[in-house]
C-alpha cells in the first residue's frame, strides 16, 4: 500500500480526465438495452465519464496496481443522435487514502448532456482476481 501512496502523491484535486467517442449504432440505447430509441445510451455514457476517471488515474498508479470503479450516481440530461461526439470530463473532488473521488459530465459539442460522481479505489491486481475467482467458486 505504501507504493500506491507515494504513486498518488502527485495527484491533486482539480485534476481532470478526458474520453471521446462518437455515437454508433454500438453504443445506441436500442442496441445496449437501456431503451428503444436510436441515441446514445445511458450506460455508454456511464462508461465514458468512468474511463476519463479511470485513465487519468492509470498514468499513477505503480506495477501491478489498478483501480477498480465502486460508484456511480448520474443524470443523463439529453439525447445525442448517431454521429453526435461525447466528450467526458472526470474532476478530481477529493483523494482519501486508496479511494479517489470525482465530479463527471458528458457532453455533446458544448451542450452538457449528463452530470454526476464516481468513485474509484486503488487495488492490487493480483489480489482482486484471486478474490474474484474464490468469489465465483
Amino acid at each position: 500500500m505504501a507504493n500506491v501512496e507515494m504513486a498518488w502523491q502527485d495527484l491533486k484535486v482539480g485534476m481532470t480526465g478526458k474520453a471521446e467517442e462518437q455515437v454508433t449504432e454500438a453504443n445506441l440505447a436500442k442496441t445496449l438495452g437501456s431503451g428503444s430509441l436510436p441515441v446514445y445510451g445511458t450506460p455508454a455514457m456511464s462508461c465514458l465519464m468512468e474511463r476519463a476517471a479511470a485513465e487519468l488515474l492509470s498514468a499513477h498508479m505503480p506495477a501491478g496496481w489498478t483501480t477498480v470503479g465502486i460508484s456511480m450516481q448520474i443524470a443523463h440530461k439529453a439525447p445525442s443522435p448517431l454521429g453526435a461526439k461525447i466528450r467526458a470530463e472526470a474532476v478530481i473532488t477529493a483523494i482519501e487514502g486508496r479511494k479517489v473521488c470525482f465530479a463527471v459530465r458528458a457532453f455533446a459539442g458544448t451542450q452538457e448532456i449528463g452530470s454526476g460522481t464516481h468513485e474509484r479505489f486503488a487495488v492490487d491486481a493480483d489480489r482482486f482476481m484471486a478474490k474474484a475467482r474464490a468469489a465465483s467458486v
